[in-house]
């Protein structure tokens, strides 16, 4: 392996998957804010996962719905509008204009 082109601080931290709360502990250099006190009683820098082999369907067998974040939500309040309008510009009867 090349020298100096991989970081060298690796460190501790604890792994949660949010989709199910399931934590375990791994080696990262991704920085964090948050922290957790983990099984072993020690605090780690926290990492939140939106899935991971615990919740994912290949391997549990069984499909998810995972909304992270409310995606869909924010989704159908963003481009509702557009939805509602048109369907009263539809409803809307068309005006005949003779020229």
């Amino acid at each position: 392996m090349k020298k100096g082109i991989h970081p060298e601080n690796y460190r501790m931290v604890v792994f949660k998957d949010m989709s199910n709360d399931y934590t375990f502990l791994g080696k990262s250099t991704t920085n964090s804010k948050d922290t957790i006190t983990f099984e072993d009683g020690n605090e780690y820098p926290l990492i939140k996962l939106d899935i991971s082999y615990k919740s994912h369907p290949f391997y549990t067998g069984k499909m998810q719905f995972v909304d992270t974040a409310g995606r869909i939500d924010k989704f159908k309040n963003k481009y509702g509008k557009f939805a509602k309008k048109a369907k009263t510009e539809e409803n809307k009867p068309e005006e005949n204009k003779e020229d």
